[in-house]
């Protein structure tokens, strides 16, 4: 008896430090916005993800405890329908939610449109037409925004302003985390450029039409996408005219993903004079920390860099 009175004494005793260490709750849909958040909220809180590690914003489902964290969350942050269009109908009415997207300040892409230099970096699609690709159809937004450093920064900035209201006694810390962020970024973007515009014009192919924004800020274009659903398998003429285009093309790289499976690459590529390597727009395995985001981008160019300047 007395050794349960002491444990019970000590449980309450917890009880007030535990309601204080709770404070808002901080959601994002994806974890590379996730990133963000860490870096704007270092020392004051630690944002949540949505999404499971492997998982695609492009054909999730909710489960119920997805529906109770979205609920209980005192701010969202989601892209916007063209990434997360299972979420547009429940956060278009949450007060909670902030659109991305929307943010003041972004350069956004759509597909299909060319660029300020002219290149029509989505002209080489080899597109799987056995699905509906509804996220990547011509003229509807690239909501891949996270993999432009001037976009993170943008967010960071934005993110800071926005959660001054929820954190009102952290004001400063989370201006001065975006600021900080900033700087990093603008040295990281300098030495991406260093190390991969010399890369451009090496032939390299993606299976996901994902890394337009990095792309385009270091000079980089992709000789072809393939956007092949990870639910149907892809025809046998459609691997067909696959296979004569990396035929075309020579040596060069194929970037897998997490999400696909690597069978398909195998069955493209055999017997041809192509490397494979895995790109991962969504950094599954970076740390959630104050500087994760920058371990996303620099996973990013050290994986083109290694396969390209061997090519």
């Amino acid at each position: 008896m007395r050794h349960f009175l002491l444990a019970l004494l000590c449980g309450l005793a917890l009880l007030p430090s535990a309601a204080m260490a709770a404070g808002p709750t901080v959601v994002t849909t994806v974890k590379p916005l996730q990133l963000i958040a860490a870096a704007v909220l270092d020392g004051i809180a630690v944002p949540e993800v949505l999404l499971p590690p492997a998982a695609s914003p492009h054909n999730y489902a909710l489960r119920p405890s997805d529906r109770r964290l979205l609920a209980n969350a005192d701010r969202i942050y989601w892209v916007g329908p063209d990434l997360e269009r299972f979420l547009q109908r429940l956060l278009e009415s949450q007060p909670s939610a902030r659109r991305l997207d929307q943010v003041p300040g972004l350069m956004l892409r759509r597909f299909g449109e060319e660029d300020e230099h002219g290149h029509g970096h989505h002209d080489h699609h080899a597109h799987d037409h056995d699905h509906d690709d509804h996220d990547h159809a011509p003229g509807t937004l690239d909501a891949h925004i996270w993999l432009s450093t001037d976009n993170a920064r943008a967010l960071a900035r934005w993110m800071a302003e926005d959660l001054a209201e929820l954190f009102p006694g952290h004001a400063a810390t989370l201006l001065a985390n975006a600021e900080a962020l900033d700087q990093r970024l603008e040295q990281l973007q300098q030495r991406l450029e260093q190390q991969l515009q010399p890369l451009a014009g090496r032939p390299y192919f993606v299976f996901h039409d994902a890394y337009g924004y990095l792309e385009d800020s270091v000079g980089l274009r992709p000789r072809g996408v393939f956007s092949l659903s990870a639910e149907i398998q892809p025809g046998a003429q459609h691997v067909q005219r696959l296979r004569a285009t990396l035929t075309d093309a020579g040596s060069s790289c194929i970037f897998r993903e997490p999400q696909f499976p690597t069978e398909r690459i195998a069955a493209l590529t055999s017997g041809l004079s192509v490397r494979t390597a895995e790109l991962d727009p969504l950094g599954i395995a970076v740390p959630v920390d104050a500087n994760g985001y920058e371990a996303l981008l620099t996973q990013l160019g050290e994986n083109l860099a290694a396969c390209l300047q061997d090519l």
